[in-house]
């Protein structure tokens, strides 16, 4: 009988998937990441797995997409036997009533849980997201100024689901979490023990919905993995929040779901690219505008944004055409779905329309020239490109820096088995994050 995986995610965007594969893979979890909810016969050829992770979209959809998104993750975690499942949330949790709703989330999810409240984690301290006293902060860019989350100067402008609250609480009540208690840091930084005793009188009569656990910094983690962990073991429990869920229940783990009953694995470094690299930027995000300004090994191709989020087959041919080119001549190309400065035609696009449209110019791109590593940054546009592709799933391969993960694509076409893909959301990487895709790391 195959052993089940005690960990089942499910990322609600492809980036934040590959970031939480990240997570598991350098605590020495065996990990592996599916594009879809997988099949008997899939897992039965994968093998053993400590955390399985399926990649979706969730969190650009509305809830009765998530539901029909959500019903096959929440059987295949029945199935497996698995003790802890985990909606992985963006770390700035952005996401509405009618878009991306964590609240219909746990709806769907949590008929596949024993335990009748959801965990949630509200910060991920290596990216620089804190929860205190159930309020948000995020750093703007990777080391940047810490803002509250409603007067960030992205998340709060966010095309589809800017963050105007800051309390988590209230964000998730207007979700459809009737009732969401708050678990202070200073009864985490306490220890284990202090935390099981607030989290039991948290829970005391009458029954919670969901206990948001505030991080304030990365020691803190511990406490809440060891806590979670002991109470899945007596009955299974739906976690949601970013990666640091991953981390904090690995850290609580027993060593023998490690590889070799190992600590966790040291960072690989990335060995430079062995032919020319493909970037697609479809991120209007201030941190990839800047990555882009320090990507000077290079061409960049303006793209058509109006006409390719219009699914115009000229426009597209075009656009696959001159990146193929340039690829094929040994170049490294960037492109880029809008200028630093849109013209006003620009304004109003479909950001859903521009990303899928995306994906569709990648599967084109990579038909006319094979690659060996390509990099995506955007949330919607790294789900929809991976999407697009003939593939079934995702191993880790080396860090790229916070938030950030390089993966080796696994398929069934010869053509596409091995491809190297970074996906980055566009808050995450450093400055050279596009420069080291090439050059690579020590």
């Amino acid at each position: 009988m195959r052993p089940c995986p005690p960990i089942v995610y499910y990322g609600d965007d492809f980036t934040g998937a590959t970031d939480t594969l990240g997570t598991a893979a350098r605590a020495g979890l065996r990990a592996l990441l599916f594009l879809k909810t997988p099949d008997a016969a899939r897992l039965e050829r994968t093998g053993p797995l400590d955390v399985l992770g399926i990649a979706g979209a969730a969190r650009a959809m509305t809830p009765e997409e998530m539901q029909a998104e959500l019903r096959p993750v929440a059987t295949l975690f029945r199935s497996l036997g698995a003790r802890v499942l985990h909606y992985k949330t963006c770390s700035t949790f952005d996401s509405a009533p009618h878009i991306g709703s964590i609240g219909a989330a746990v709806r769907v999810l949590r008929a596949a849980v024993q335990q009748p409240w959801t965990a949630i984690v509200g910060g991920q301290p290596n990216l620089g997201r804190y929860c205190l006293f159930g309020n948000l902060f995020a750093a703007a860019g990777s080391g940047g100024e810490v803002f509250r989350i409603d007067r960030h100067p992205t998340m709060s402008r966010h095309p589809v689901t800017p963050m105007d609250e800051a309390d988590l609480r209230l964000h998730l009540t207007k979700q459809g979490l009737a009732d969401v208690r708050s678990m202070p840091f200073t009864a985490a930084s306490r220890g284990s023990d202090s935390l099981d005793t607030a989290l039991r009188q948290a829970l005391h009569s009458p029954p919670a919905d969901a206990v948001l656990f505030d991080v304030a910094d990365a020691t803190q983690l511990r406490a809440i993995g060891e806590v979670l962990w002991a109470r899945a073991q007596s009955a299974t429990l739906l976690a949601a929040g970013p990666s640091s869920v991953v981390d904090a229940l690995a850290m609580a783990m027993p060593s023998s779901h490690k590889e070799g009953g190992s600590a966790p694995t040291a960072r690989t470094a990335v060995p430079p690219a062995k032919g020319p690299v493909l970037v697609l930027a479809g991120s209007l995000s201030p941190v990839t505008a800047r990555q882009v300004a320090a990507a000077k090994s290079f061409d960049i191709v303006w793209l058509d944004a109006s006409g390719i989020a219009q699914r115009d087959a000229a426009t597209l041919e075009r656009h696959a055409r001159d990146i193929a080119n340039g690829l094929v001549s040994g170049r490294n190309v960037l492109a880029c779905t809008r200028p630093p400065k849109p013209l006003p035609l620009e304004r109003g696009i479909d950001p859903q329309a521009l990303a899928r449209a995306g994906g569709d110019l990648l599967a084109r791109v990579l038909a006319m020239v094979p690659l060996q590593r390509v990099g995506i940054a955007g949330g919607d546009t790294s789900s929809h490109a991976v999407q697009a592709l003939n593939a079934w799933g995702l191993s880790y391969v080396a860090d790229m820096g916070a938030g950030t993960s390089l993966c080796r694509v696994h398929s069934d076409d010869d053509a596409l088995d091995g491809l190297e893909i970074m996906l980055k959301g566009g808050q995450m990487g450093s400055d050279d994050v596009f420069e080291r895709l090439v050059r690579g790391s020590a």
